[in-house]
């Protein structure tokens, strides 16, 4: 029998994804060793590494793996309820990581391309429309951030009333404003450009600066700044 469809505990400690890991670093080790970690355990035919690669190659990548639905993942032989939840919390886990980088000041929101990076994370696997908030103090540093607004595949319901409350409550001096596109390129369509003139009105009259507005897509990014679409 191929030494992948062993259990990991019959392979020469070496070559064990963790013994690897503790040994090398977790850079040295592949999608699939790294996944097989958190598994644990394979199925009957399978090793836990070999399990993890069958998964990556089903679904296309180790994303779709960690934005699928409890029912698709678990329809996978091998997969259950148990380790369905070791996956979600391992997604969960790194986005607080990447959250608080920047709650705790290591990073920053001075640069498009921190501002790109975290919005991404929070909203990546999001399989609607969803408008969120970023609200930061004077100094740049993150007060809160909230998905506000679900909508059905290509729109997303927005209440200017709601909207206001929350970044008022939320004692923000800057925000940046968000939405997916989740099917299709970020480029703004004319109603996001109409709704971000109407934002932009608000937060003057408020006394809050609005930085940004970034749509986010599962390909792309695009930036309202960076292209000229608004002005400070």
């Amino acid at each position: 029998m191929h030494p992948l469809h062993c259990s990991i505990k019959s392979w020469p400690v070496q070559e064990r994804p963790r013994e690897r890991l503790l040994k090398q670093g977790a850079e040295s080790l592949s999608d699939a060793e790294l996944l097989a970690i958190f598994l644990r355990s394979g199925s009957k035919q399978h090793s836990a590494v070999e399990l993890s690669r069958q998964l990556i190659q089903h679904f296309g990548g180790l994303n779709p793996i960690f934005d699928c639905s409890m029912a698709d993942l678990t329809a996978f032989h091998g997969i259950g309820s148990t380790k369905y939840a070791q996956l979600m919390a391992v997604k969960e886990l790194g986005r607080r990581y990447v959250e608080n980088d920047y709650s705790s000041g290591k990073q920053s929101f001075d640069c498009a391309e921190n501002v790109i990076k975290f919005l991404r994370y929070q909203l990546q696997g999001e399989k609607q429309e969803v408008f969120a908030v970023l609200c930061l103090d004077a100094d740049l540093n993150q007060l809160h951030f909230k998905k506000l607004f679900f909508g059905s595949l290509n729109q997303c319901h927005f209440s200017m009333n709601t909207f206001t409350r929350y970044i008022i409550e939320s004692h923000a001096s800057q925000i940046i404003i968000c939405h997916t596109h989740p099917f299709a390129v970020a480029k703004p369509s004319q109603s996001d450009l109409q709704l971000t003139k109407k934002i932009q009105q608000t937060c003057h009259l408020l006394e809050i600066n609005l930085i940004d507005h970034c749509i986010i897509s599962p390909t792309s990014s695009f930036s309202f700044l960076e292209h000229g679409l608004i002005t400070h």
